[in-house]
């Protein structure tokens, strides 16, 4: 963590949403005049696409059914440890681009399935902001939580999920949705140890809920609405949280216990702004006074 050089990460699985909520932190940076620079969890794979399925191969050939791009190894986290650090130090990091289809490979200049050049971003930031799958690792041989001043966690209940990434991978990417089942349980042993883990380290965690029947996502014809959801919002520490506030200002919503909220799906976008605006200009405010 770092007083000079705040860094939020945004935590949350393939299919769990976080683009949206980082639509949401883009408002907020834009409205309070704060300059962030932005790092991608896809940065920092260990593998280009194609490498990636050679090394499957690789690993199905030695009877391991669990390797993805949930699994440690398969993501430079010793790096992205390293760039945390670096920031909260300096201010600077270095980061890349993972492209991955061909308008991004228009914009970048690179084929898709392959990374940028490493470069430095940060300069004359008032904070960093990662999104990505691993921001709130801490293991034996890494921790990247430990770098963080806010840790978000992104997290639909497994179902709503998978629902959303299967319709996700089948209209963006072309794929069956055998395919990206056979995906979904390669992933569940990295799911279980390696992204699970971290939501007990997240500060805040914003888990959506359907209140429609999702009983078998694999034949879903429809990712459930906002409106047919809730957000089932936990603080893990809930000191200073103006809970009554929060809940005469969101219609709909309610406190099921000490450090949780309910609200409407559709009011997620109004409750991350009322939670997160204060806590954002506090870090950069903080930040800006010590510089």
């Amino acid at each position: 963590m770092s007083i000079k050089h705040p860094i939020i990460s945004v935590v949350g699985s393939s299919g769990a949403g976080t683009s949206t909520v980082k639509h949401t932190f883009d408002q907020i940076f834009r409205r309070e005049g704060i300059n962030a620079a932005s790092i991608e969890g896809d940065a920092f794979h260990r593998f280009d696409r194609a490498d990636m399925k050679a090394e499957m191969v690789k690993r199905l050939a030695a009877n391991d059914q669990t390797f993805s791009h949930f699994s440690e190894d398969a993501n430079l986290l010793d790096e992205l440890a390293a760039q945390f650090k670096r920031f909260g130090e300096t201010g600077r990091c270095r980061s890349r681009h993972y492209v991955h289809d061909l308008g991004e490979s228009e914009k970048f200049g690179v084929p898709p399935g392959h990374f940028t050049d490493w470069r430095d971003v940060g300069e004359n930031c008032d904070l960093l902001f990662y999104e990505g799958l691993h921001g709130a690792v801490r293991t034996e041989k890494t921790d990247i939580a430990s770098h963080a001043d806010l840790k978000i966690g992104v997290v639909p209940v497994i179902n709503l999920e998978w629902i959303q990434k299967i319709h996700r991978d089948r209209a963006s990417r072309g794929y069956s949705t055998d395919a990206v089942t056979d995906t979904i349980l390669r992933r569940m042993h990295s799911y279980v140890h390696t992204i699970c883990p971290q939501f007990t380290e997240t500060d805040i965690n914003f888990q959506r809920v359907p209140i429609v029947d999702t009983s078998n996502p694999f034949v879903a014809r429809w990712i459930p609405t906002a409106g047919e959801s809730l957000v089932v919002i936990r603080f893990k520490n809930p000191r200073g949280i103006d809970f009554s506030y929060l809940v005469a200002m969101i219609q709909g919503s309610w406190m099921t216990r000490a450090n949780s909220i309910v609200i409407p799906g559709d009011k997620l976008d109004l409750a991350m702004q009322l939670i997160l605006t204060p806590m954002i200009f506090r870090l950069v405010e903080r930040a800006r006074a010590a510089r």
